[in-house]
């Protein structure tokens, strides 16, 4: 600076701008620039500017070669240089330069700017010397304010108004809770009403809440009364349920395990001897299960067979004989008529169950020499504990195996294995006890769910358990549940070929007679793989179900079981021959029993195993005959069985099947029993053809071929004179047509369905299908007097199988009176 005024004296005499400094801001001083002094514009700052004062004599003195006085302040030019002061941005913290007539930010002073009245508006507030000109007499300067008046600040606060905008108010989010010790004060939520008894639901008050699918919420207690009596839909919006609430507390179906849940130690009127039986097992036990012990290479471990004592044989076997009956199409053929396909019908049913087996025996029946009027069962069963079972699943299937372990009795006996990716045996081959019962609860409820799906390792490991056991009880059968595919043993589905599912069945039971041991399946949920579960049940001479909703997969058991502790015939079999030279056998319609006719035709065996009590069966058989002057004898049939109690081998020959041939034809109807049957099979036929258009992936064509059996059926003589059987058909194939609605349902439900419908009717035995097990279905089904009385504890929740509660055993299979023989 010295070395500029030496240079250029005249600078000297200038007077340097002055700097306008705003008040310190909190973090960072506003920078400030400089302009011109040419660019010289008043605002309202010019009274902060002061001149500095001059250090040496004016320019005028200097030319008179003179000096002025000391006293008298130095000339001031006319304009003071302009200095700019920049407001500091928000990110650096500094305060804004206001407008001072709307006291606003210079940039919104910018956007209105008519209320200012022309003050200076823009990016940046200018700061300079707001004075008039010097007075030629004075030399002074005048403020600019005494050329306008400034305005009163009534006047002020009124053009605030004018031109303040409105605030914008922005919601601010809702922070969440801080986790301080102090209380937090948080918005309550919206009171929600129960639409059934309209009290508040509140969560966490001792009250149990249900939601349904629909999003809607109830009271669970309210809902599950509702279910009970039958409305199926949700009372709001009336939308239909897949998942329907039952009034069962999960805290007695898995009673400790992995899940954590504890035993309610308080008696509730609804439990049952389950719950009575698994109090009794010890703490310690339930705590701390051995279930993870090394298995040994041969399952020879097996609790040998309880003593029995010898049953009263005289009025067993008075009762026990399998009783047959045989119908032909017609009565009478003229003598000039021949036949070449001439229906025969040979109905067998079996002997009815004793009401001790019926009634069962107490669970805490514990005598070496019980006595028992039905045949000891070996019973293997194979649950899937995938990853896919966590949950509400696993614990219902909990549930069903107590049931099932409730009602075997001391002389059954019971082996658990569990599969994921790999099977393990839980337990031997072991009597149900009381003490036996309490170590398989134990295995059972210690259960947890992970891995993938292994099913012919299961499955194998079950064949084992068969084959190495030292005891043999008369009855042994395999359980099947699954809900996934197996994904270690099937690969990928190539187009136009199926998978071979006979290899996940081991050799040891394919090659065995079929029927000997039975392996029933059951698809639970719509993700398992439905052909091969009925696969495996079809070569095994097994049957398959489809549990739809996991609510029913007690009964579903509960119906197993109750045809497998009644089991009263073993390996029969049924033998037909022709008596008439000219007759011969054409064919046996048999569904999946193995039957066989010989080359010539002149006879023709059926191999029925085993049956329940009171279990029915009908084959439908086709024979051929010529011209006759003379009464003709076509069939001689006869059958043989073994009785499991007494094991007796019963041989018993039927009466002969002979027509009348009258000289000339007589109007008769066609013979109610046959039509049925007819019906029946034809029925079976389409819904295995409709399964097979549905494999190729015409819908369309399979429901054409259901819809042509529904008319066939509908106009049949049985039908016309209002057979049941004929109005279950047509309900079932309906239900099916609707399940081939699309691809998608077809998919999730229709071949699963479809499947289980078709087994039902091959085997001639119930499977569990949709509402099967309601007693207002309309599906026609099987079901023995044992199966319904199984079915009814488990839907009753009968606290113990000692009080027998009055029973309504409806004749599922006779529905109209039969026709005496003719």
């Amino acid at each position: 600076h010295k070395a500029r005024q030496h240079r250029n004296p005249l600078r000297r005499f200038l007077v340097s701008p002055t700097i306008v400094k705003t008040p310190p801001p909190l973090h960072h001083p506003p920078p400030v620039r400089r302009l011109p002094a040419c660019l010289s514009v008043p605002v309202s700052l010019a009274a902060e500017v002061k001149p500095k004062a001059a250090r040496t004599p004016p320019l005028a003195s200097l030319s008179n070669g003179g000096s002025l006085p000391p006293s008298k302040p130095p000339p001031v030019p006319r304009t003071l240089p302009l200095v700019l002061v920049v407001p500091p941005s928000r990110s650096e913290g500094g305060r804004s330069v206001l407008c001072e007539v709307c006291r606003r930010e210079s940039a919104e002073c910018r956007r209105s700017w008519r209320g200012c009245g022309g003050r200076p508006r823009g990016r940046w507030a200018l700061a300079s010397a707001r004075t008039s000109p010097p007075s030629p007499a004075t030399g002074t300067t005048a403020p600019a304010s005494a050329a306008r008046p400034t305005p009163s600040p009534r006047t002020r606060r009124r053009w605030r108004r004018r031109t303040r905008p409105r605030p914008i108010r922005r919601r601010r989010p809702r922070q969440p809770a801080r986790c301080s010790g102090g209380p937090s004060r948080e918005p309550s939520p919206p009171r929600k009403t129960c639409a059934i008894c309209f009290d508040s639901m509140k969560p966490g008050h001792g009250q149990a809440l249900f939601t349904a699918e629909c999003s809607h919420m109830f009271h669970f207690h309210c809902i599950s009364s509702s279910v009970k009596h039958g409305n199926y839909v949700c009372p709001v919006c009336r939308a239909k349920w897949k998942e329907i609430p039952f009034n069962r507390s999960l805290s007695s179906i898995v009673p400790r395990g992995r899940s954590g849940l504890n035993v309610n130690q308080a008696r509730l009127p609804q439990q049952d001897a389950y719950m009575a039986l698994l109090r009794q097992v010890p703490t310690r036990q339930r705590e701390a299960p051995a279930l993870h012990t090394s298995e040994p290479v041969e399952f020879n471990d097996d609790e040998p067979l309880q003593l029995m004592e010898a049953a009263d044989s005289c009025d067993v076997r008075s009762s026990k004989t399998v009783e047959m009956k045989t119908y032909s199409e017609f009565s009478a053929i003229p003598q000039s008529s021949s036949q070449d396909d001439f229906a025969v019908l040979i109905h067998l049913k079996a002997p009815c169950a004793n009401p001790e087996q019926i009634t069962s025996r107490p669970v805490n029946t514990t005598s070496v020499g019980y006595p028992t009027s039905r045949a000891p069962v070996d019973l293997v069963t194979l649950l899937d504990v995938s990853g896919s079972m966590a949950g509400t699943k696993l614990a219902l299937l909990k549930r069903a195996m107590g049931f099932v372990i409730q009602h075997l009795g001391p002389s059954d006996r019971l082996s658990v294995i569990a599969f994921s990716s790999t099977a393990r045996r839980l337990f031997h081959l072991r009597r149900m006890s009381h003490s036996g019962r309490q170590q398989a609860l134990q295995a059972v409820n210690s259960l947890g769910a992970g891995g993938g799906t292994n099913i012919a390792d299961a499955l194998k490991k079950a064949a084992k358990v068969i084959e190495d056991r030292s005891y043999k009880n008369p009855v042994c059968s395999i359980i099947l549940l699954s809900d996934g595919q197996d994904t270690y043993n099937i690969s990928s589905n190539v187009r136009g070929t199926r998978p071979d599912y006979r290899s996940l069945v081991p050799s040891s039971i394919l090659n065995q007679a079929v029927g000997i041991v039975p392996v029933h399946g059951f698809g639970f949920g719509a993700d398992h793989d439905s052909d091969a579960l009925h696969s495996i049940a079809e070569v095994s001479g097994g049957t398959f179900s489809f549990i739809e909703d996991e609510g029913v997969i007690q009964d579903a058991f509960a119906q197993c079981i109750g045809g497998l502790l009644s089991v009263v015939v073993q390996d029969m079999r049924l033998t037909v021959q022709c008596v008439h030279t000219g007759v011969q056998l054409r064919s046996i319609k048999s569904g999946s029993y193995l039957s066989k006719v010989a080359g010539d035709g002149r006879d023709g065996s059926i191999d029925v195993g085993h049956l329940y009590a009171d279990e029915e069966r009908d084959f439908l058989l086709s024979v051929s005959f010529p011209q006759s002057r003379e009464q003709t004898i076509l069939l001689k049939v006869a059958f043989s069985y073994r009785d499991p109690v007494t094991n007796e081998c019963i041989k018993i020959q039927g009466d002969e099947v002979m027509i009348l041939r009258p000289k000339s034809r007589t109007p008769e109807p066609v013979c109610m029993e046959v039509d049925r049957e007819r019906n029946r099979v034809r029925a079976a036929d389409s819904i295995e053809a409709a399964r097979a258009a549905a494999e190729r992936g015409v819908l369309s064509e399979a429901v054409a071929i259901l819809e042509e059996c529904r008319r066939v059926l509908l106009e049949s003589f049985s039908s016309r004179n209002g057979d049941r059987l004929c109005m279950a058909l047509d309900a079932e194939l309906r239900e099916m047509q609707e399940r081939m609605a699309s691809r998608q349902r077809y998919e999730a439900s229709g071949r699963a369905y479809l499947l289980s419908g078709l087994s039902s009717h091959s085997w001639q035995r119930a499977t569990t299908r949709g509402d099967s097990t309601d007693s207002s279905s309309l599906v026609y089904s099987y079901q023995t007097p044992s199966m319904v009385q199984m079915l009814q504890r488990s839907q009753n929740h009968c606290p113990s199988p000692q009080i027998p509660r009055p029973q309504i055993i409806v004749p599922t299979r006779s529905f109209i009176q039969k026709p005496q023989p003719r």
